[in-house]
């Protein structure tokens, strides 16, 4: 194929504002930091595709723009860059369209470019968003899910209006478990559904029906007449949210069940010869946690095999390299690997610096995509850098093809991260962390230190990029944060120690010992010791200074306070009450109190910030406000943040990053005590 990159379409090149000319990271300049994601290998393993995300500091948003990379020469072109979103861009199987989601023309639609002609077509006029779009083999469709939206449930009948009458909104009827989600509010009735498109342009077919959500990853079948997607068709699935079914549906609409194992089917795909179907599962048992398992399924005989049983780790994103392998990622103490697996279950660990795709704190995250050209694209990141673009050559050798930040960081002084590994005071269970040294940082003096903590709590942390823990290094704090018993990336043991006991004085004794083994260090004023983190980390840094007051002040952001009221009104109920508790609330109050940091709030004598969003579904307002009511009543120094129009993700905007940050900034300064030393 000819270089796609002689009639690339630029656009409007929107240029980053200067970067700040001091020697450390300040807050205006989470404003020009960023990040690459949805990266897109061509068939060739020539050419690149990815969106480049940059925060636009007059809208407060993220602009998602297409730029190409050209692996041999290293060079990067805009594709679409303006104002406008451009995401979720896939190859044709030739290599000579990409298609594309976009606003540019208003509402998020469905587009195909074509490199050589440099044309853009808009394909579709589409009411909803859609998700998973999917070429065919062919080159012929392109498949989709969307929401197709049903009537709202009605009650009554109101009397005729008079014409010119201004009356109130109608009454919202909800009859539905599942009923509002974070970040979205009240869920539209419907369900989702999955479609075919014609790649020339069309009109879209409906394939599948009935009232259940059918999406997730499409796997076309080789021969192009048929997709494998997973569903959960049981009728009550509202309440068994645990299982999933892979199906398949011809283009006549002719649908077929696959599976039928206890617990979830999901991410199909095909071999390149069409003989074999990759799926992950994962078990119904009622835990919080879960390993995502490899099978094989002969596509001859519909029979599968669990590849790689005893591997305790959960596989992601398996992805066919050749008929007997396949790429997969997976989360290893606080790092993500990009490795091979073979169908006979042997793995062999590519690299492990999958990285950089959240900006906010330092979690697991990375993303890579692979196919039979013998290259794998990915993103790469470091404690010093969010993503960039890198690729594993046929030789196994990791190119890095893009330094998106070098502008801004190059000229940064960061804080540096170091490993730490300690024992719990609990029981001995060694726990991993990370601390960063502030910049210029001398051991032979004394730091504040802070200690943050993660969500999930089935989440981790590791050596990554954090614009808020940054900021934190750059003040002059210490910034320590550890990955606690409950956490990923430690095999399914570890995360099922916090089972029924989230929070607990365990976790608790986790981050407890880590603040001990960091003041053994010698360079750790213990006269200044601050507490932070959002949702689980929330929960803990609440439930902490409801067992200790070592903390001169709290930080406490998006948290669960009463777990009686907390899944009882947020939208996780139906998932988190049958997996994180055993049985329902009214018929185990006991239980619930003390899991709630709200059991400890008369023990409280650290000054505590709150904060949440006022939109969060997640972890409720009224959670917050519990707290704040109850510190009050105790005449606890306690200051309660409300972030307007947030939901649970209350960073999403960079100016709410930024007023998140400086909020707990502002707040511990208040209550650092002079160094004397």
């Amino acid at each position: 194929m000819n270089s796609p990159f002689k009639h690339v379409l630029a656009g409007l090149f929107l240029l980053p504002s200067l970067a700040s000319a001091t020697s450390t990271l300040e807050a205006k300049d989470i404003f020009d930091l960023e990040y690459a994601s949805n990266i897109a290998l061509s068939p060739s393993g020539e050419h690149i595709v990815y969106v480049r995300n940059s925060n636009d500091i007059m809208k407060d948003t993220t602009r998602k723009n297409l730029w190409l990379v050209d692996v041999k020469s290293q060079q990067q072109f805009p594709l679409f860059s303006d104002e406008n979103h451009y995401f979720s861009p896939i190859w044709s199987p030739d290599g000579k369209r990409i298609a594309f989601l976009s606003n540019v023309s208003g509402s998020t639609q469905i587009h195909v470019h074509y490199l050589e002609e440099n044309r853009t077509a808009l394909l579709s006029q589409l009411q909803n968003s859609v998700s998973n779009l999917t070429w065919s083999p062919d080159g012929r469709y392109l498949a989709f899910s969307q929401l197709i939206e049903d009537k709202p449930a009605v009650l009554v009948r109101m009397p005729e209006k008079p014409k010119g009458a201004k009356w109130s909104d109608p009454a919202i009827v909800i009859d539905k478990a599942y009923y509002q989600a974070d970040g979205s509010g009240l869920v539209k009735p419907g369900y989702r559904q999955i479609f075919v498109l014609p790649s020339e342009g069309g009109t879209p077919r409906q394939l599948t029906n009935g009232n259940y959500h059918h999406g997730g990853t499409l796997a076309w079948r080789s021969d192009s007449r048929a997709i494998v997607f997973s569903a959960n068709r049981i009728e009550d699935w509202e309440y068994q949210r645990l299982e999933s079914d892979l199906y398949e549906i011809d283009l006549n609409g002719t649908l077929t069940q696959l599976t039928n194992l206890p617990g979830s089917e999901h991410s199909p795909s095909f071999s390149p010869n069409g003989k074999k179907l990759a799926y992950l599962s994962a078990s119904n048992a009622p835990n919080p946690y879960r390993n995502h398992k490899l099978n094989i399924m002969d596509w001859g005989d519909k029979q599968s095999r669990l590849i790689a049983e005893d591997f305790d780790r959960s596989i992601q994103d398996p992805s066919w390299v050749s008929n007997d392998n396949l790429a997969m990622s997976y989360d290893d103490f606080g790092m993500r690997k990009l490795a091979l697996i073979s169908t006979k279950g042997k793995i062999k660990d590519i690299t492990d610096k999958l990285s950089g795709t959240t900006l906010g704190r330092p979690y697991i995250s990375g993303e890579f995509s692979a196919n039979t050209s013998g290259v794998m694209a990915f993103t790469i990141g470091s404690h010093e850098r969010p993503a960039d673009v890198a690729v594993v050559t046929k030789s196994n050798k990791v190119i890095q093809l893009t330094h998106l930040n070098d502008d801004l960081l190059g000229h940064k002084t960061l804080g540096q991260v170091h490993e730490i590994r300690y024992p719990s005071s609990f029981d001995s269970k060694e726990i991993q962390g990370w601390y960063i040294t502030p910049p210029g940082f001398d051991p032979s003096k004394k730091y504040p230190l802070l200690i943050e903590i993660h969500g999930g709590p089935h989440l981790s942390y590791g050596p990554h990029f954090s614009a808020e823990l940054q900021r934190f290094a750059a003040e002059g704090y210490v910034v320590f944060y550890d990955n606690h018993r409950g956490s990923s990336s430690y095999g399914e043991r570890f995360a099922m120690l916090l089972k029924y006991k989230y929070s607990s004085k365990e976790d608790f004794a986790d981050h407890n010992s880590g603040v001990d083994a960091m003041i053994k260090k010698g360079f750790i004023d213990e006269h200044n010791l601050f507490i932070a983190g959002g949702s689980a980390g929330g929960i803990a840094t609440a439930y902490a200074i409801g067992l200790t007051d070592r903390f001169n002040a709290a930080v406490v952001v998006k948290p669960v306070i009463n777990w009686l009221s907390k899944v009882l009104t947020a939208d996780s109920g139906l998932v988190q009450i049958p997996t994180q508790f055993p049985g329902m609330p009214w018929e185990h109050v006991e239980h619930y109190w003390q899991r709630s940091p709200m059991s400890l709030v008369g023990n409280v004598k650290t000054p505590t910030m709150l904060m949440t969003g006022e939109e969060d579904k997640r972890t409720p307002m009224a959670e917050t406000e519990q707290f704040y009511q109850a510190l009050k009543l105790r005449k606890i120094d306690t200051v309660l943040v409300k972030i307007p129009g947030a939901p649970h993700g209350i960073a999403g905007k960079p100016s709410r990053m930024v007023s998140k940050i400086e909020h707990t900034l502002a707040w511990f300064e208040k209550y650092k005590k002079p160094n004397n030393e």
